[in-house]
């Protein structure tokens, strides 16, 4: 059974949690969180881009010159590919990028993410977060106390206004509740900081 440290707000290991295998204990299944990711960063392609072709290029379909005796290659309309302004080969055209993937695959991959973090000793949780302003200096300190130094996501157990405001500008920290997280976003920081009772709400929906 999985075992974490929980810290304070200064760094201070104040006691330890065993975590549910079922949700932090399971075989990470590389394949599956792969099909996770790329479905998201698809579903964030808005797919609107869009040029002409030779056909919606405005213009003369006439023969820019005769077909022979001019000593020059053999060219149609000016709305030819090959001359400024004409139409492109292959033009882009608005379409859906979305993948759909079964919300068992969705629910493995993010176990499998959080079971990576505990693995890599990256999953720091908190006994609470309390700030007594909501000033990012409060709250650059509590990582520095962590020992945070690169990306860290940060799970809360509730809306805290005083944290959301105090990381709001702080490079690197993205915030978020446990019904928000994401494989992406939890393989996309270095650190998964997650207040304690945020801990017993992830278990309680996935397990």
């Amino acid at each position: 059974m999985p075992n974490v440290a929980i810290y304070n707000m200064k760094g201070e290991q104040v006691g330890s949690m065993e975590l549910m295998p079922e949700v932090f204990g399971v075989t990470v299944n590389e394949a599956v969180v792969h099909q996770v990711v790329r479905a998201q960063l698809a579903n964030k392609r808005v797919g609107t881009k869009s040029t002409l072709t030779r056909s919606e290029v405005q213009g003369s379909t006439r023969k820019i010159y005769r077909q022979k005796g001019t000593g020059n290659a053999r060219h149609g309309a000016a709305k030819a590919p090959q001359f400024k302004n004409g139409g492109v080969v292959f033009a882009p055209k608005p379409r859906d990028f979305s993948i759909r993937v079964p919300k068992k695959v969705r629910r493995l991959a993010l176990k499998s993410a959080l079971t990576s973090k505990v693995n890599d000793n990256d999953m720091i949780v908190l006994d609470s977060l309390e700030l007594s302003q909501a000033k990012t200096r409060e709250m650059a300190q509590v990582l520095k106390a962590l020992s945070v130094e690169r990306k860290a996501l940060l799970v809360l157990d509730g809306k805290n206004e005083a944290v959301l405001r105090a990381s709001a500008n702080i490079p690197g920290l993205k915030t978020a509740y446990v019904n928000t997280i994401n494989v992406l976003d939890i393989l996309g920081h270095d650190k998964f900081i997650v207040v304690k009772d945020a801990v017993a709400q992830i278990q309680e929906v996935y397990a």
